[in-house]
């Protein structure tokens, strides 16, 4: 089984859209933990809506490649817009941050929210 750590966000119906994410990510995998969810301003573009950031610690039989579809999927079936500008407002993010206790997302260094989410899942054995 793989240990993951997946870094969530969202500034349209954040509250509505994270849950609405965990009861279908669920389905497909053993949820463990749930990080605290963290406000935060915009990166890039900041004329829209604060964020909602976190994280959820899963346990999965799904290879990285594989989970990583799903995630996108799960973003689809919600109704993310990929048309739209990199920075600007999504229903939902789903990014993989840490994979069996590694880092394997850059904006792991970068970005205090996702970190604090990260340490307080407790994800980390490996630097």
């Amino acid at each position: 089984m793989n240990e993951v750590i997946i870094g969530i966000g969202s500034n349209i119906n954040a509250d509505e859209n994270i849950a609405k994410m965990l009861e279908i990510l669920k389905r497909e995998v053993t949820i463990l933990a749930v990080s605290s969810m963290i406000k935060t301003k915009p990166i890039g573009i900041e004329d829209q809506p604060d964020y909602t950031n976190g994280a959820v610690k899963i346990s999965t039989k799904l290879d990285r490649d594989n989970l990583n579809k799903l995630l996108k999927q799960i973003e689809d079936q919600m109704g993310r817009d990929r048309s739209g500008p990199k920075f600007g407002p999504r229903c939902i993010d789903l990014d993989i941050a840490v994979w069996n206790g590694e880092v394997v997302d850059e904006d792991y260094y970068t970005r205090d929210f996702l970190r604090k989410s990260v340490e307080e899942l407790g994800g980390l054995t490996k630097k």
